[in-house]
């Protein structure tokens, strides 16, 4: 472990040089990435380094214990040592959660995706509580949203919706959504109050740079067609709304919601480069023999991960087993209780598995 920690701290002081030499500063994306992996190395160098200074402190604390005649100032070094020794541990314990390899696509962008599922009408509903949901989370995390396509019901629910998520870390605050969520509450349109369970699922998927995923255009057959849906003096007078169609694996991105072809055809095109770079890494990850998945993972998108019970008031999470009995304060973003435990559950998981492989 100590090597590790190390090498990270020479290669974080070889950071710390390059971003000041004027060949990086004038270099745009080479400077923008050293400083992401710089402010990535911060947390763990400085806790590394003060676990160096409490050990020099305990080494004194030891030879002065050692070396003192006077039994007071023994017994203050020995003190002394205790508390330095008892902060060893700790320090201990959280550079090894520093150590977990963080996910690259941790500080990415993300596109989500959320569909109804069963429960028709009430489905498409509960779409749009999640897409409301998660768009004032994020917006209380300080993350920037964007439309990206929808396709609306009649009540005003999504058949489903497209919208990204942009920030540092955006990834890796909604990466654990991915799953069926299913809610069980009564319709407005029940006249005898009978409770019904319906499903929405979610996708999240971290934005791809061109240079991670690249597309031959002859592998994209482009149509336009006019914009369809309710409001808007564009819709259905111009062909502005772009269907993008990936010949080699049948994905099929639709975006309809800018005034602007242009501005339409770009935005389908992030969807789609954000399925393709998906569907890459998920190949990479089943080509690699004996590793060891996290127990909470990013969600498989057929996996019932969330309920959300309004009768009861309350929401559970059955990857980690947790309830929580604020359903009106969850749905309207404050997930942190639940997205938080998801994350801890996830390191200790990680942690665990480094531990049994060393």
């Amino acid at each position: 472990m100590f090597e590790k920690l190390a090498h990270s701290e020479e290669r974080y002081e070889r950071i710390e040089a390059e971003l000041s030499e004027p060949s990086v500063l004038s270099d745009g994306d080479k400077y923008r990435k050293l400083m992401l992996e710089y402010k990535n190395l911060t947390p763990l160098v400085e806790k590394f380094r003060e676990y160096r200074q409490v050990k020099t402190e305990a080494e004194d604390a030891a030879a002065m214990m050692e070396e003192e005649s006077d039994r007071e100032l023994r017994a203050m070094a020995a003190e002394e040592w205790k508390l330095c020794r008892d902060k060893l541990a700790t320090l201990e314990e959280e550079l090894k959660f520093l150590l977990i390899p963080r996910d690259p696509n941790d500080d990415k962008n993300v596109v989500v995706e959320i569909r109804g599922g069963a429960g028709g009408e009430e489905a498409a509903l509960f779409a749009y509580v999640l897409y409301r949901m998660y768009t004032m989370y994020a917006a209380d995390a300080g993350f920037r949203t964007e439309l990206l396509g929808c396709n609306e019901t009649e009540l005003g629910g999504f058949k489903e919706v497209t919208f990204m998520v942009s920030g540092d870390g955006a990834y890796s605050k909604f990466k654990f959504e991915s799953g069926v969520h299913r809610v069980q509450r009564v319709p407005e349109t029940e006249t005898q109050g009978r409770i019904h369970t319906s499903t929405a699922t979610v996708a999240v998927l971290p934005e791809a740079e061109e240079v991670e995923v690249d597309i031959p255009m002859t592998d994209v057959e482009i149509e336009t067609c006019k914009s369809s849906g309710a409001g808007g003096q564009h819709v259905n007078k111009t062909e502005s709304a772009i269907r993008l169609i990936h010949k080699p694996t049948g994905i099929v991105v639709e975006c309809q919601d800018e005034r602007s072809q242009y501005k339409n055809k770009d935005k389908a095109f992030r969807v789609l480069r954000a399925k393709l770079y998906d569907m890459k890494q998920k190949e990479q990850s089943d080509r690699i023999a004996g590793e060891r998945k996290s127990q909470v993972g990013t969600g498989d998108r057929s996996e019932r991960i969330r309920t959300y019970n309004y009768p009861q008031g309350r929401v559970t999470d059955h990857r980690i087993g947790k309830t929580i009995y604020s359903l009106d304060a969850f749905l309207n973003g404050s997930i942190t209780e639940i997205t938080d435990a998801l994350a801890a559950a996830d390191a200790a998981e990680k942690l665990k598995n480094n531990t049994e492989t060393v």
